[in-house]
């Protein structure tokens, strides 16, 4: 009979809500409150056989919510959290602490796999006080595996892309989007919020992060991250820290100095938190000064929760968690994706009095008030549709901002329609799509690889993704009366043949990158630096399109008129594109990292080869087996110098200055005013071209000779949007904190008394206007 009643009400929707409701007590109370697999197999010695999925429909439908005063909207993240701690049991507190394993991954497979919802990973709740599992994906441009899902997911630009645009509330948006489709799709955490600065160039998630400037990047990841969190997902900021190439990243040693690392990787992590709020902080692989980043205890507890007073909890990387004792005194709080640390051996570590109870508390105190902050507490999972055509639009904005008009000889561009009677578009499969990057943040394309046949290339680690966005079929509907083109430009001399007697010839070149592999040079790989040199002999009115994640370097600018950056460009990418190519958008968006002419003019000429030893741990980049012994390890012994930093310091001329981006208008910059405090300055700039557009108005720092600093340091910026010939006048104002450097010996920052410049203009390297305070 019993039997018969529990399998018509998990079967029966019609009716149990009846039934249940009714004979909940068939199901002993400590039976009840245990997770639906437990429940299953309790249910199974019963001769009861169910599937997880209705026991869970089952008890989500009845479970009643409970009522303790932790439910209490009007207390304080904080307040609450400490309520509910005091009801746990020590299991209950050690299950926040762990993973329970990633759908997909058969190395990082546990019982409770399964309530991954096919994402990255999951960790209990605690149903019966209300706190709900948290259910994780990747989400760096997008959300990752929708497709294998059998859902859908919008894909940005790259973030480095987007970090171009130089603004605030385009981040906002890319955040917005990425949370809402996370939430529709039954997540409630993120792993995005990448803000690394970009060390090394070459590394193969360097489209990931947003560029090589600490105040740049935290500040337009704090904003993504903060509106990605407001759609009550918990917000993650990532990969903490110094986690700056790939090769080895399992076993690699940062080595690098606190001043350097205050006041460039570490100020961009604390920017885009305070900006945030991000509930959760993920640990790095790498060793950081001898430490693994997962339990070093000067990222973690000296810094992180020590002098920034975050409150929010430390996850590791999926894998990056090498110690029970030792990471839990550091401050790591939650072990991803699985137990093999903190799960039975952490109990036992407690039970042993090697891990005092005091950290435990403190640990699963800050997940749960991440969960009452992020309000997925409050407002549990619902699973809906995505709005496509919404997102869609968004995401075309935002890349319509961030692509960056490097050069445009003899105003070429934009192209005038009304001219134009063939134009040959060359390489870079151009017929079918756009490329978009790879690794953990790859989001998955509608219908598969553009450039495969359907059903082909099912597996999208490392391979070679092109979204079905076509530039050329975006150009022909806005060219109706030209000729629009393809050559694969396999064969570069053919290509030239076929771009030769065309009114304009666009070659569009690729770098593709990703996650567990990092470029050889900045130099385009295969035949293209041949190809675009040919074509352009052949054609003068050549124009090169770049798709690409990190710089590149240019052998054949001087034979080319013009060059667009378009980046990894997202869902609707070729709309994009063609609206800046046509000049139905007018081009704003800035350079967020520099381009050098040359790997030699690095830092680093190369990064550094694995040894035979550490190559024979496995890979020493994709979650391969880690060396603890290894010696690999890279010295950033430029300090201080990161990206136009360095290039200013060593006098190095570049190809394309760090926030350089040209316009289909012109501006100019008068009346510089700065307080005396250096709290603000105040400056006019002029529309003096023939077109509307929206200038990225640069301030820097020049700080006194005594601080020791490169030459300069961004501390502000502003959008201004124009009319021809409108002018405005414009106020940035500074934070005092832009100003100080890190001493060392102190451990603390300071102002160096003294003059400082501040310089405004249109890059760092036009700075028309300068003016000095003198500051004690």
């Amino acid at each position: 009979m019993f039997k018969k009643f529990l399998l018509g009400c998990v079967a029966a929707t019609a009716i149990f809500a009846v039934c249940c409701t009714a004979r909940a007590q068939f199901l002993p109370p400590q039976v009840q409150s245990q997770s639906p697999a437990q429940i299953q197999a309790w249910l199974k010695t019963r001769g009861i056989n169910v599937t997880v999925a209705q026991v869970e429909a089952w008890r989500k439908a009845h479970s009643p919510r409970p009522t303790g005063p932790w439910m209490n909207k009007q207390l304080s993240p904080d307040a609450r959290a400490k309520l509910v701690l005091d009801q746990m049991t020590l299991q209950e507190k050690i299950d926040l602490l762990h993973g329970n394993g990633m759908p997909h991954a058969d190395n990082w497979t546990m019982p409770l796999t399964y309530l991954g919802n096919g994402g990255a990973g999951s960790v209990v709740g605690v149903p019966r006080l209300g706190i709900p599992p948290i259910v994780m994906d990747d989400a760096a441009y997008g959300v990752r595996s929708s497709g294998a899902n059998g859902r859908y997911s919008t894909a940005l630009p790259s973030d480095l892309g987007a970090a171009s645009s130089w603004n605030p509330q385009a981040a906002c948006q890319y955040g917005m989007v990425i949370g809402k489709e996370l939430r529709a799709q039954g997540f409630n955490m993120t792993l995005g919020g990448g803000v690394d600065i970009a060390r090394e160039p070459r590394n193969g998630r360097t489209f990931e992060y947003a560029g090589e400037d600490p105040i740049l990047a935290g500040t337009m990841v704090g904003n993504l991250m903060q509106c990605e969190q407001a759609q009550h997902v918990i917000g993650d900021i990532k990969h903490y820290a110094i986690n700056d190439q790939e090769t080895g990243r399992n076993i690699v040693n940062a080595i690098i100095g606190k001043r350097a690392m205050q006041e460039s990787d570490l100020l961009a992590f604390h920017i885009a938190l305070d900006i945030s709020h991000a509930a959760a902080v993920m640990c790095s692989y790498n060793r950081i000064n001898g430490a693994y980043a997962c339990e070093n205890p000067y990222l973690l507890h000296d810094v992180l929760k020590g002098e920034w007073h975050y409150p929010g909890f430390v996850l590791s990387d999926w894998g990056g968690t090498h110690s029970t004792i030792a990471a839990s005194a550091a401050g790591l709080d939650q072990e991803q994706p699985v137990a093999n640390y903190f799960g039975p051996a952490l109990k036992a570590a407690v039970d042993a009095g090697k891990v005092p109870m005091s950290e435990i508390n403190d640990h699963a105190e800050r997940v749960l008030r991440s969960e009452f902050a992020a309000g997925v507490v409050d407002d549990p999972i619902q699973k809906s549709v995505v709005d496509p055509f919404a997102d869609a639009d968004i995401a075309q904005h935002i890349e319509e901002q961030s692509i960056v008009l490097l050069k445009n000889q003899g105003g070429i561009l934009p192209l005038r329609a009304a001219a134009l009677h063939r134009v040959a578009l060359i390489g870079g499969h151009a017929d079918v799509g756009m490329l978009s990057g790879g690794g953990s943040a790859q989001v998955d394309p509608i219908g598969g690889n553009a450039i495969l046949p359907p059903g082909q290339g099912s597996s999208y680690w490392q391979e070679h993704i092109w979204f079905p966005t076509s530039p050329m079929k975006a150009l022909q509907a806005d060219l109706p009366n030209a000729q629009v083109v393809y050559n694969s430009g396999d064969d570069p001399a053919a290509a030239a043949a076929f771009a030769k007697n065309a009114d304009v010839a666009i070659v569009f070149a690729h770098q593709w990158a990703s996650e567990g592999m990092d470029l050889p040079t900045l130099a385009l790989q295969g035949n293209q630096n041949a190809l675009i040199a040919q074509v352009a002999a052949a054609n003068p009115n050549t124009i090169v399109v770049l798709e690409n994640g990190s710089p590149v370097t240019m052998p054949w600018i001087d034979q080319v008129r013009g060059v667009v950056e378009a980046w990894y460009a997202g869902t609707r990418g070729h709309v994009a594109l063609a609206n800046v190519l046509l000049g139905k958008v007018n081009p704003t968006g800035k350079l967020a990292i520099t381009f050098p002419k040359s790997d030699a003019d690095l830092p680093h000429r190369t990064i550094p080869a694995l040894s035979a030893e550490d190559m024979g741990q496995g890979d020493g980049a994709v979650n391969g087996p880690t060396h603890m012994q290894s010696k690999y390890s890279v010295t950033y012994d430029e300090g201080l110098k990161v990206g136009y930093k360095w290039y200013d310091a060593e006098k190095k001329p570049v190809l394309f200055p760090f926030g350089f981006g040209l316009s289909y208008t012109t501006y100019s910059y008068a009346e510089l005013a700065v307080s005396p405090d250096a709290h603000s300055v105040r400056f006019t700039v002029r529309n003096t071209g023939s077109r509307a557009g929206a200038e990225i108005a640069e301030v820097y720092a020049m700080l006194p000779a005594a601080a020791n600093e490169p030459p300069k340091r961004l501390v502000g910026w502003a959008r201004v949007e124009l009319k021809p010939g409108q002018s405005q006048q414009v106020t940035v104002n500074i934070d005092p904190q832009y100003l100080l450097v890190f001493d060392e010996a102190a451990n603390a920052w300071k102002r160096v008394p003294g003059a400082y410049t501040f310089a405004v203009g249109g890059s760092s390297q036009s700075l028309p206007l300068h003016q000095s305070v003198t500051l004690q």
